[in-house]
C-alpha cells in the first residue's frame, strides 16, 4: 500500500505528516515554509514529497470555527486542495482540524519538549494530528 499524506496548511507555513505503508500510524516529515499567501510555492514542494514517497492519498485539514462555520482559511483550504488533484493524481480529502493545534501542543508539552523546539515542530505536529485522526477513523 502507499502512503497518505497528512497536511496542515497555515498562510507562511505547512505542516506534513506521513502514514506508515500499512497506513495505521502517522509520523512526523517537516514543516514547509514559503512566503505569505504563495501557495504555489508550498504546493511545489508537497508535489516533490508527494513524488517521493509515492503517496496516493492526502488529508488536509480544513479550519473550521468552533459552531462549525467555515471561515476565510477554510475557503484557502479547498482552493489549495483543487490545485493538489490538478498538480497530481491524488485523491485530496478535507478533513476537520478543529483542535488540532491544541493537540498537538499538549502533546509535545507532555513529551517535555522545550517552548522553542514545540514553535518549530507546531504544524508538523498538527498535520500528525489531523493525519492521525483520519487513519483512527477508517480503521
Amino acid at each position: 500500500m502507499n502512503k497518505i499524506m497528512g497536511l496542515d496548511l497555515g498562510s507562511k507555513t505547512c505542516g506534513v505528516a506521513l502514514s506508515d505503508t500499512l497506513g495505521m500510524i502517522a509520523s512526523a516529515v517537516e514543516t514547509i515554509k514559503f512566503e505569505e499567501d504563495n501557495y504555489q510555492m508550498c504546493l511545489e514542494k508537497v508535489c516533490q514529497i508527494v513524488d517521493a514517497n509515492k503517496v496516493e492519498k492526502i488529508v488536509l485539514g480544513l479550519p473550521r470555527h468552533m459552531n462549525g462555520d467555515e471561515g476565510i482559511r477554510a475557503g484557502i483550504s479547498r482552493d489549495f486542495k483543487v490545485m493538489l488533484e490538478k498538480a497530481r493524481n491524488v485523491e485530496v480529502i478535507l478533513w476537520d482540524e478543529r483542535l488540532s493545534t491544541v493537540s498537538a501542543q499538549k502533546n509535545m508539552i507532555s513529551a517535555n519538549m522545550n517552548r522553542q523546539k514545540r514553535k518549530k515542530m507546531i504544524d508538523t505536529m498538527a498535520a500528525v494530528v489531523i493525519l492521525q485522526s483520519y487513519l483512527d477513523a477508517i480503521y
